[in-house]
């Protein structure tokens, strides 16, 4: 049997407080071969004109989460509790009609793959005045105005030109400067980013991440941003949540997690990342095993079964004892502060140099 164990001396979240505040969200696909725990009791907020990066493995519950916060799920498949709450207004009970007015308005998404998320049968320029017009009113001249506006914006060249173009004639780099235009064209409150730069290459990546930062600063934007890179967190983010199995097990600002991370599993991403100064002929320190499935995710601790560390809890307790992520700075994990210090100093810190 599991038991739930707090281990930080501050209380978890009890309500609203953020701009965007999730308090205790679970979600679960019915699925032929039975129930998948995607997202398990997540807390977390998001504040006006800051960024949250949300950092895991794939099938961590990233992008499950921020899909959920759009309504973007079979409501016949999938059960959700807990509470969504943006700007006031609850989420997991709006209306599908409530959430329309939100979607592409208030709030927007980049989504990973802009040649799958717009449509090849209608020109760029159209899919970004498209919202446009129905958000605001405008007409059909004002939103391809805007949509050229917005494109010259993020940076395409000649935008009155290419807006009359399709996807298929873009280049990556531009399909997704165009994903940012028809996200952006409404001024949304709150940005979802789902990795927009893992297609890319680094030097196409560097220059969507500054653009990114460069349009919150204008429109004043809360972002969420969705990536397994703790490269690109560094660049973006001013918190982190690091998330595992579906659960947060770490959550600080972005200089407390990567200069001092308190949780195995942060330490084991940081560990894996390749460095510039490293020998090149030397191998990379993979996180031993493989994610848990969800269906039966493991008890205690889900990142037990990987953790190098659980002997130092000593007993049974990282197996039978489920520890719960505290507020603001903390970890999902029952080493005691001084244990967690002491091994990053000692033995992990100068791993990373």
């Amino acid at each position: 049997m599991t038991t739930l164990t707090k281990t930080e001396d501050t209380p978890p979240p009890t309500g609203p407080e953020g701009f965007l505040s999730v308090r205790d969200l679970s979600v679960r696909f019915a699925t032929e071969d039975g129930v998948v725990k995607a997202v398990d009791g997540l807390s977390f907020d998001v504040e006006r004109g800051r960024t949250l990066g949300i950092v895991g493995e794939s099938g961590s519950g990233k992008s499950v989460t921020n899909l959920t916060i759009l309504g973007l799920h079979n409501p016949h498949s999938t059960t959700i509790d807990g509470e969504i709450v943006f700007d006031g207004k609850e989420l997991i009970t709006a209306t599908e009609r409530e959430l329309e007015q939100l979607r592409g308005n208030r709030i927007a998404m980049i989504f990973q793959d802009p040649l799958t998320a717009m449509s090849p049968y209608y020109t760029v320029g159209r899919q970004i005045a498209e919202p446009f017009r129905k958000h605001t009113g405008a007409s059909k001249q004002e939103a391809w105005n805007r949509a050229v506006e917005m494109l010259g914006k993020v940076g395409i060249p000649n935008p009155a030109q290419r807006a009359k173009d399709y996807p298929h004639q873009f280049s990556g780099g531009m399909r997704q400067r165009a994903m940012i235009a028809m996200a952006l064209v409404c001024d949304p409150d709150l940005l979802i980013a789902d990795e927009p730069t893992t297609a890319l290459d680094v030097t196409v990546q560097a220059q969507i991440l500054d653009l990114l930062k460069d349009l919150q600063q204008e429109f004043g934007s809360a972002i969420v941003f969705i990536t397994h890179d703790l490269g690109v967190i560094a660049d973006v983010a001013d918190d982190i949540m690091v998330m595992y199995a579906g659960s947060a097990v770490e959550r600080g600002s972005t200089d407390q997690v990567l200069r001092a991370p308190r949780h195995p599993y942060t330490w084991g991403l940081l560990n894996s990342m390749p460095r510039l100064d490293s020998d090149l002929s030397a191998a990379l320190a993979p996180i031993p095993g493989t994610p848990p499935s969800l269906l039966n995710p493991p008890s205690g601790c889900r990142f037990h079964p990987r953790c190098t560390f659980q002997d130092r809890v000593g007993g049974n307790r990282c197996v039978t004892e489920r520890p719960l992520l505290g507020a603001d700075r903390s970890s999902a994990c029952h080493l005691t502060t001084e244990q967690k210090r002491s091994i990053f100093i000692e033995e992990i810190r100068p791993r990373l140099g």
